[in-house]
């Protein structure tokens, strides 16, 4: 009969890692607590700087902990946003005024620090669907909680909203949506696709993301009456920060 094998305990800086991850999640540790450094991993394990290293790596790679270049390593809890797929688009949300965004972040501070909008020449995957290239693009990054957590350029079809006020930064109470009723030309079909990759330097940038985060891209196209396709939109979302709930009947 042959024996079983003895279970082999994981390597030292896997145990320091899950370690500082129990306290972590049970609060010992909040956002933007400092965890401690290496010196002090060093110290209290007798172990060599390399496995610090690593150890805090494990909780930089899972999300849970951001370098500060010259000051440590810090717990980056949140609380993650449930966007929810189609409570969000109802007609009920932006006809009555209220931004879309009121329905994921649920009273949490949301601000939008950036808003570029400009005319130009759209790729030619936006062209496609829009029936041309000529177009009015919307680029803004989201904040919740003061953290960045999206991306998003919007594509709207120059000839049908040129002089409106999607062509301004202060879209008015109900936002692009809203507006495009005003045009008689109110979304009446989404479709939304999911995809997942690793952001550019860019995109890690404007969202502050650590080493080795992914992020979510969420590409939707909006149809008024009769299919007519009125905005093309690329969301670039932080894929700590966020759950994507999609309901359906079986």
């Amino acid at each position: 009969m042959s024996e079983s094998p003895v279970p082999q305990e994981p390597p030292i800086y896997r145990q320091i890692a899950d370690a500082l991850r129990d306290r972590i999640h049970s609060g010992d540790l909040r956002d933007g607590d400092r965890l401690p450094g290496e010196n002090t991993l060093m110290t209290e394990y007798a172990i060599a700087r390399a496995t610090a290293r690593q150890a805090l790596a494990v909780l930089i790679n899972e999300g849970l902990a951001v370098p500060k270049r010259g000051s440590g390593v810090y717990v980056r809890l949140f609380k993650p946003i449930r966007r929810h797929g189609s409570r969000r688009l109802a007609r009920e949300q932006w006809g009555q005024g209220r931004s879309i965004w009121d329905a994921d972040t649920r009273g949490r501070p949301f601000t939008v620090d950036q808003v570029e909008v400009a005319r130009e020449q759209a790729p030619d995957e936006v062209a496609n669907v829009l029936g041309g290239p000529d177009v009015w693009v919307r680029r803004r990054r989201y904040l919740v909680d003061a953290r960045p957590v999206q991306l998003a350029t919007s594509y709207f079809p120059a000839r049908l909203v040129e002089g409106s006020p999607i062509t301004e930064a202060d879209t008015g109470p109900g936002g692009v949506y809203a507006r495009l009723r005003d045009l008689e030309l109110p979304p009446a079909h989404f479709t939304e696709e999911v995809r997942a990759r690793m952001p550019s330097p860019r995109e890690s940038a404007l969202l502050g993301l650590p080493a080795g985060t992914p992020v979510i891209v969420v590409d939707r196209t909006a149809y008024a009456a009769a299919g007519m396709p009125v905005e093309v939109n690329e969301m670039v979302l932080d894929a700590a920060a966020y759950v994507l709930q999609y309901d359906f009947d079986a």
